[in-house]
């Protein structure tokens, strides 16, 4: 299981990147440019990755208060990318540090209802890398409408196949 979930770590870092990089080609004005998909704009679905896998890595770290980086966030989109991929880049590490024990470590947390939960930490990570590449989809969507043509794959069997997977 362990390298399973190290394989997707680094591919959730490697996706997030070649997105980062395309959009970042885009004038900054579409960056906040209003579109119809589950955010407001592209930099609002960037922040919402942000906050959800910092969200998960505070309730991971057992934090009593868990709260979203967004809601102090003053930062551009370059800026929120640059976050996200360091988050995602503390899951990485902390993977690659981890256990089989530590993986199917059950801990407890609270949902955004006060709902309690226990859960194996592997089945959190799963819900982290799967929810980016939801929303990933969502960004590449949004960079086809505004005409962006230069948008790199982001699916999981490229990065496997890619010198740089490592796997």
């Amino acid at each position: 299981m362990k390298e399973i979930l190290q394989q997707y770590a680094a591919y959730n870092v490697w996706a997030n990147k070649r997105l980062s990089d395309a959009t970042l080609k885009l004038p900054e004005e579409f960056h906040t440019k209003p579109v119809v998909c589950s955010f407001e704009h592209l930099h609002g679905t960037v922040l919402h990755l942000w906050d959800a896998e910092s969200i998960w890595w505070q309730r991971m770290k057992l934090q009593e208060v868990v709260t979203m980086p967004s809601l102090n966030f003053k930062g551009n989109t370059r800026d929120v990318f640059n976050a996200l991929i360091h988050q995602n880049m503390l899951w990485q590490n902390w993977v690659n540090a981890s256990t089989e024990a530590g993986l199917t470590h059950v801990f407890q947390y609270y949902n955004s209802k006060r709902e309690y939960f226990k859960q194996p930490l592997y089945q959190a990570l799963m819900q982290v890398f799967n929810h980016a590449t939801y929303h990933r989809g969502q960004i590449v969507s949004i960079l086809k409408s505004f005409g962006q043509e230069q948008i790199p794959a982001t699916d999981f069997i490229v990065f496997t196949r890619s010198k740089k997977s490592g796997f």
